[in-house]
């Protein structure tokens, strides 16, 4: 081949090559799709002070307070790897005690959950509370 045909070949090609190279550079400059997260369930309740429950979503099924601010609550799901979290409510809008409050929520088993709550200095203490366990 000659030169000139050389030449004029490559001068064809050279816009077919930027192009590819423009379509396989947009293309891989496309955003992916955020991975997809399984769904998380949400378990709940809210209790009185005296452990009765005032309202929740069902998989709570029982409730034993066993000591000044200690409850066993019972679940009809296997909690072992549930995110527990929770707090202390008010009492009919009231504030049911002096200073910072506290909390405590733990797995006993795998169907049974322990509620601790307390005021200053740490003492065990009944007070209206609220769960919510993530799965």
């Amino acid at each position: 081949m000659t030169r000139s045909k050389k030449l004029i070949v490559c001068a064809a090609l050279l816009p077919l090559v930027a192009g590819g190279a423009l379509a396989a550079s947009s293309a891989s400059a496309e955003p992916k799709p955020a991975p997809r997260l399984a769904a998380a369930t949400t378990h709940w309740g809210k209790f009185d002070a005296s452990g009765n429950q005032l309202a929740g979503d069902g998989s709570i099924t029982g409730v034993d307070h066993f000591g000044g601010g200690r409850y066993n609550l019972f679940t009809n799901f296997d909690a072992t790897n549930c995110a527990l979290t929770g707090t202390l409510n008010t009492q009919g809008g009231n504030d049911p005690g002096p200073g910072n409050s506290s909390i405590l929520l733990g797995l006993v088993d795998s169907n049974r959950l322990f509620v601790r709550a307390a005021t200053p200095p740490g003492v065990d203490n009944d007070r209206p509370f609220s769960v919510a366990i993530f799965c």
